[in-house]
């Protein structure tokens, strides 16, 4: 019988390290983080912060889409897997003021860390996909850094994995501050991929591509959508081919793209 089982100094948690519960905030278990680098790193690379679905109201930093942050600091990215203010103690806008606390801790301590705190990512899946694609549409907003209004809050690029797009529960102030990102303009949107499980029960499929239609009537960067066939909400809980290649294609930079997204690992060594 033939194995087909990889060898331990390829898989990719041998090739990077993690450091567990890093505090970001001063909001208790919600304000912490999980930190993935290479074993063997540059002095810093690209960085990817990374929020769970959940509903808004269940889910923690490690339960989901783990090939993705082992994955990629296996190649040289530093990732970031953080815990946020989650209902009924919380409410919009606390779940993207956390992930705004998130990018402001990277700017402030990723060299730390050796991640450039220059070129950072925003990713996430259904709740957390609907918070990576409001902070690329609402950098430096004051409503939405309070106590850190200063802070450069941009990202240079979106990844959305079955993201949900709509309205925020009960939301009562959707004309001033629009929970759901259809609510923005993305004239200065920043590139964005949307990955999408054509089978998705939960979020239909076609919410994306409405999604991505919106986005790029405004924008002037590259909006990607990739439909998987087959596929069901929550595609990344477990390990598959499939999610390795989504993986691949969210640190691809599609023609077109900012310099900051070209810049891969390799060009930090």
């Amino acid at each position: 019988m033939v194995s087909h089982s990889v060898p331990a100094d390829l898989r990719p948690a041998s090739r990077c390290r993690a450091a567990a519960d890093i505090r970001y905030g001063d909001s208790g278990w919600w304000n912490l983080l999980d930190l993935y680098r290479p074993r063997f790193q540059p002095p810093t690379g690209p960085t990817l912060v990374y929020l769970h679905g959940g509903g808004f109201f269940s889910g923690r930093k490690s339960r989901e889409a783990r090939p993705l942050p082992y994955r990629l600091a296996s190649q040289g990215w530093v990732c970031l897997s953080a815990n946020y203010r989650l209902r009924p103690a919380a409410t919009f806008p606390d779940h993207l003021i956390d992930l705004k606390k998130v990018i402001a801790w990277v700017r402030e301590h990723g060299l730390e860390y050796g991640a450039d705190p220059t070129v950072i990512f925003a990713a996430g899946s259904s709740a957390g996909g609907n918070l990576a694609l409001l902070a690329a549409l609402t950098p430096n907003q004051p409503a939405f850094q309070p106590g850190f209004e200063r802070t450069d809050t941009s990202i240079v690029a979106a990844i959305s994995r079955y993201g949900y797009y709509g309205q925020y529960y009960d939301d009562d102030h959707e004309d001033s501050l629009p929970s759901s990102p259809m609510g923005y303009d993305a004239a200065l949107a920043p590139p964005i991929f949307l990955a999408h499980g054509d089978q998705d029960t939960y979020v239909p499929v076609e919410s994306a591509r409405f999604m991505a239609e919106r986005l790029r009537s405004r924008s002037t960067e590259p909006v990607v959508i990739a439909e998987l066939p087959g596929r069901q909400h929550s595609f990344d809980l477990f390990h598959s081919i499939r999610f390795e290649e989504v993986v691949d294609g969210s640190r691809r930079s599609p023609p077109g793209s900012s310099p900051a997204l070209r810049r891969t690992p390799d060009a930090y060594r």
